[in-house]
């Protein structure tokens, strides 16, 4: 999944701008006010006098809007917002004939790039769950990057990953999710005011008012308990306590305890936004 339309911004182009511009009631002006809502996404604000002198003439409209690459916008939210502030102008240029050839060529747009998003008619784009995960994927990896102890934590646990590919032996897994278990412990360790060591001393801390991480201390105590079994079970951190163990572990566990384990980093690192996670 490539995830947002930020790195593809360019081929909206010739996929979405360039063959809504041949519609039939796509008028002369269409870029002239696409243009004004591009530019509210953008970081470099262009003064009033400029953007008129840009919109008074369509085929400059047209060449600036083309112009406008994917590092101009402020965030993927703000591109995001642009698309959906378009369709008013599609909609009061064109009327239903252009706003729905619109809805269609971003829709297959996000279908061809395997997008982040549903869209919904008239025209809202909603974050897939999907989406979210691999976004928030992205912010961890952002928050490792930053530090070169986090960042190597995390190349140990996505090698550890790839090994499954070759071999996904009871021990190979044992040592993904040990990897995994190091990487969260280290990256809240991170968390401001923490004087802990451990994940479980952590996840205390996090759960004391008025500032408490958790919503419910059975949130805190699902993240204690995943910690106390990779403490617990023989081979993952330490040698375990045999007799606790039910069966092997398999891929099974190595698939429901890594996606549970990232779903808490929200909670363990401040450096994660959620509302970035979602919105983009």
């Amino acid at each position: 999944m490539r995830g947002e339309f930020l790195p593809v911004w360019a081929e909206t182009w010739r996929d979405i701008w360039a063959k809504l511009a041949k519609h039939p009631d796509a008028p002369e002006d269409l870029f002239s006010e696409l243009y004004r809502e591009l530019v509210i996404a953008c970081s470099a604000p262009v003064t009033p006098e400029v953007l008129a002198d840009i919109v008074a003439v369509p085929a400059r409209a047209k060449t600036k809007f083309r112009q406008v690459t994917a590092d101009r916008f402020v965030n993927e939210q703000a591109l995001t917002e642009f698309l959906e502030r378009a369709h008013a102008v599609v909609v009061d240029l064109g009327g239903d004939p252009l706003a729905n050839r619109y809805f269609v060529l971003v829709d297959a747009f996000l279908t061809k790039f395997s997008l982040r998003y549903d869209l919904r008619r008239p025209f809202t784009l909603h974050p897939t769950l999907s989406g979210v995960f691999a976004r928030m994927v992205t912010e961890l990896k952002a928050v490792t990057r930053a530090d070169a102890h986090l960042h190597q934590l995390m190349g140990d646990f996505e090698e550890a990953v790839r090994d499954l590919r070759a071999d996904s032996s009871s021990t190979r897994i044992k040592t993904c999710i040990q990897k995994q278990v190091n990487l969260v412990e280290a990256i809240a360790r991170f968390y401001p005011a923490v004087t802990g060591t451990t994940l479980g001393r952590i996840c205390d801390e996090l759960g004391v008012a008025p500032n408490a991480v958790w919503p419910h201390d059975n949130v805190r105590d699902a993240m204690k308990n995943l910690y106390k079994f990779a403490s617990d079970y023989p081979g993952i951190r330490h040698s375990g306590t045999p007799a606790n163990a039910r069966r092997d572990i398999d891929m099974r566990d190595m698939v429901a305890i890594s996606i549970l384990l990232a779903g808490f980093t929200p909670y363990l690192s401040h450096q994660v936004d959620s509302n970035i996670i979602y919105r983009g």
